[in-house]
């Protein structure tokens, strides 16, 4: 994956990757595994992302991090990663020095692309990073999830941009429960998850809606392209537009293919071209197009770079004014 020095871009899609994602350790037929990165790393090398603004995702620093995690939180995970240790937090739950670098530069990028975004430096951007963030709570690393990559975007785009309404939209096919557990009393922040129900991590439910910030649709296991889009069109899209956000966070997660083996919902990749499509389309009208992406679960390695790169796609079908 070749990543070319920051310049200043005007109206692009910007591409954040960096090459500490192949270091992170995980154990043998581990299915977040290095193999992820270099799938979508592929697949973005087509002639067709020629115009992407390939930069390098930096390291997040501990202070921004903290805004998403308890005090406590950040320096046992700061200090057992620095540590150098390899082993189990827990079940799915890896912890190493490759993996500890790759959390931080997973949510570097996310900072960093909002920095960007904002500056109108680049009209939207997607991060290619791993380890994914959406399970990762205020106070626990869970479900292969170390730092909570969209939430500590999303409270640094409020707290050093001055924004005061941010929304987070999660189409991973497990739910975010830690980016829920972030901002359920957070009414600065709205957050969206279509997600297969029931699965890991058991939350989700519709009932659950926060201080009314909270938008929840669960879909049942083997569900198809009708109900996901049905279920953005009458749910999603509106308590965007109402919700009137001044910046929207993707947590794209491709793991609700039907080739994905870790569920079973039966979407395609047109599905997430046509979600990345409709939020970019939202962004235009409420928020001067304002969209930065992260990379969540997806672990069938095919299915995996082919809808990357169907979103991917589709952000840059945005990345440029209209007239």
């Amino acid at each position: 994956m070749l990543v070319y020095p920051e310049r200043s871009t005007g109206m692009s899609t910007a591409l954040f990757t960096h090459a500490d994602f192949l270091h992170q350790a995980s154990p043998e037929g581990h299915p977040e595994c290095a193999d992820r990165i270099r799938a979508v790393w592929a697949a973005l090398e087509a002639e067709t992302f020629s115009t992407l603004v390939r930069l390098e995702a930096p390291l997040v620093d501990k202070e921004t991090a903290a805004r998403a995690h308890t005090p406590k939180f950040i320096e046992a995970i700061y200090d057992l990663g620095e540590s150098g240790q390899t082993g189990a937090i827990d079940g799915d739950t890896w912890i190493s020095e490759g993996a500890w670098s790759a959390a931080r530069r997973a949510a570097g990028a996310v900072v960093k692309a909002i920095d960007m975004v904002m500056g109108g430096e680049v009209k939207n951007a997607f991060c290619a990073v791993r380890p994914p963030g959406h399970h990762a709570e205020s106070e626990r690393a869970m479900g292969f999830c170390l730092l909570s990559t969209a939430a500590i975007g999303a409270l640094h785009a409020l707290e050093t941009h001055g924004l005061s309404r941010v929304a987070v939209v999660d189409f991973d096919v497990h739910h975010g429960n830690g980016t829920q557990e972030i901002f359920e009393r957070d009414g600065r922040v709205l957050y969206i998850s279509s997600h297969e129900w029931p699965l890991f991590p058991g939350t989700g439910r519709e009932e659950e809606t926060g201080v009314g910030n909270l938008v929840n649709m669960p879909l049942s296991p083997g569900a198809r392209s009708d109900m996901f889009r049905a279920a953005y069109e009458v749910n999603a899209l509106p308590a965007l537009e109402s919700f009137e956000p001044e910046l929207i966070l993707i947590s794209a997660g491709f793991d609700g293919h039907a080739a994905d083996p870790l569920a079973r919902m039966m979407l395609t990749a047109e599905d997430f071209s046509w979600i990345t499509e409709q939020l970019c389309e939202a962004a235009e009208r409420l928020c001067d197009g304002r969209v930065v992406s992260t990379l969540e679960g997806g672990y069938d390695l095919a299915a995996l770079g082919a809808s990357a790169a169907a979103h991917v796609e589709a952000l840059m079908a945005h990345s440029v004014d209209k007239a």
